[in-house]
């Protein structure tokens, strides 16, 4: 909203008010939003505490036999407002709202802020524990994985920039091309390149570091191309559904979840400037993406909503983010690496979600298996997910986050050495 009005002031005053040009920097436009979105954390995270405590908003503890559970009994949930105000009001603000990444972004915010609302606020104002019905909230994820999906496969405003001769290599038509030609010049040459609709994705370690989706389909290229919806939708809705509920089981300890989410969100900042950048993303050979640059400021905004909430989730927690952030931070994360081409990164940058997702359908499945054939269950983990695990043992919960977020951060690394790993 911030820039129809700075294009207000530029047709007024042109280029005379020298402040106005700041703000065709991505850069410029990324830091502001990282700090608008810390401010609003901050200076609202404590009203809403406050607030919430007056309405009795707290956390139901289960006795589970951990070390400090109990202490956690009424502390106010459903803090995810907190995250996704600091990410919606900055990002409405600074970034171009007619882009389609942006415009996905905040459907997917607004979208499973509200499941996770909905599910909050039956466990705490109706007191039902059991929350939101299993089925909604599958529904809600598997709709939004769909309009994800929809929007990659038909939107004209979603493509890859690719000189001709590549994307003629890769089985490219002109058909498959949006507008026309662009004529770039490289290294004193000038190069013809073109916007396709592809379903074209990045591949870590391999040399040739792209793949179609469509090459997978057992059919012609043609057939290939016109059914590829039916790998691609399904693939989707499992990607966004998983991170999603991968962060809401990682969401069990003090800051653990909003830490790790941290670290994940500069490495998709990163991604993203490097996709929507012609020069780096040529130098890196990854999928140029016209426009997705734009996300920078979004996932700035993430950035500074992850940093802020820490400020009041940091052990002891004066708030619990609630499923109202757990899976909205999840589901922000899986849409941005699909929109990016990046998504076949997602079990090395969230790494720490699916070894928590992977801990729980071990010790789930291994239970049942052992009851079902020596009569009594049996567990491979003290418990799970794997964070009490290590309480169980009688680790500090402070040490506990710490070093997952030290594994996040080594994750995050090798995810952005796979850049140059071919």
């Amino acid at each position: 909203m911030l820039l129809y009005f700075v294009d207000w002031l530029k047709e007024i005053y042109g280029e005379e008010i020298s402040w106005i040009r700041l703000f065709n920097y991505i850069s410029f436009r990324a830091g502001f939003a990282t700090i608008i979105s810390l401010v609003i954390s901050l200076l609202f995270g404590g009203r809403i505490i406050n607030f919430l405590r007056r309405l009795q908003v707290g956390e139901t503890i289960r006795d589970l036999g951990l070390q400090g559970q109990k202490e956690k009994e009424g502390t106010p949930t459903m803090g995810g407002i907190i995250i996704i105000m600091a990410i919606l009001i900055p990002c409405l603000l600074l970034s171009k709202l007619n882009n389609v990444y942006i415009i996905l972004m905040i459907i997917t915010t607004a979208w499973l802020g509200v499941i996770g609302f909905l599910d909050d606020y039956i466990k705490v104002f109706r007191k039902n524990k059991a929350g939101l019905k299993g089925w909604f909230k599958i529904c809600g994820q598997v709709g939004l994985g769909l309009i994800v999906a929809i929007t990659m496969l038909f939107s004209d405003d979603i493509k890859v920039r690719m000189n001709l001769e590549d994307a003629a290599s890769m089985g490219l038509q002109p058909k498959h091309m949006v507008g026309d030609t662009i004529r770039v010049g490289n290294n004193g040459e000038a190069v013809l390149k073109g916007d396709y609709k592809t379903n074209l994705t990045n591949v870590p370690f391999l040399k040739g570091n792209r793949l179609d989706y469509a090459w997978l389909l057992p059919l012609s290229k043609e057939a290939a191309y016109r059914w590829v919806w039916l790998l691609f939708c399904p693939l989707v809705i499992f990607i966004v559904t998983a991170v999603s509920n991968g962060a809401n089981l990682t969401d069990g300890l003090d800051g653990l979840a909003t830490g790790v989410s941290g670290i994940i969100a500069v490495v998709l900042a990163i991604l993203a400037y490097l996709s929507g950048n012609a020069i780096t993303a040529n130098y890196l050979s990854i999928l140029h993406l016209p426009g997705a640059d734009e996300l920078v400021i979004f996932a700035s905004c993430f950035i500074g909503a992850c940093i802020g909430f820490l400020w009041y989730n940091s052990f002891p927690a004066q708030i619990f983010m609630g499923d109202t952030g757990s899976l909205t931070i999840g589901g922000i994360i899986a849409t941005m690496a699909i929109v990016l081409r990046k998504e076949l990164l997602i079990p090395l940058l969230c790494g720490v979600f699916l070894i928590e997702t992977v801990s729980v359908m071990l010790q789930v499945s291994y239970f049942k298996y052992t009851r079902r054939r020596y009569g009594e269950g049996r567990r491979i983990f003290l418990m799970s997910p794997l964070h009490h695990h290590y309480q169980k043992k009688g680790m500090a919960e402070s040490k506990i986050v710490t070093r997952f977020w030290i594994v996040g951060i080594i994750l995050a690394v090798l995810t952005l050495i796979t850049l140059k790993i071919r």
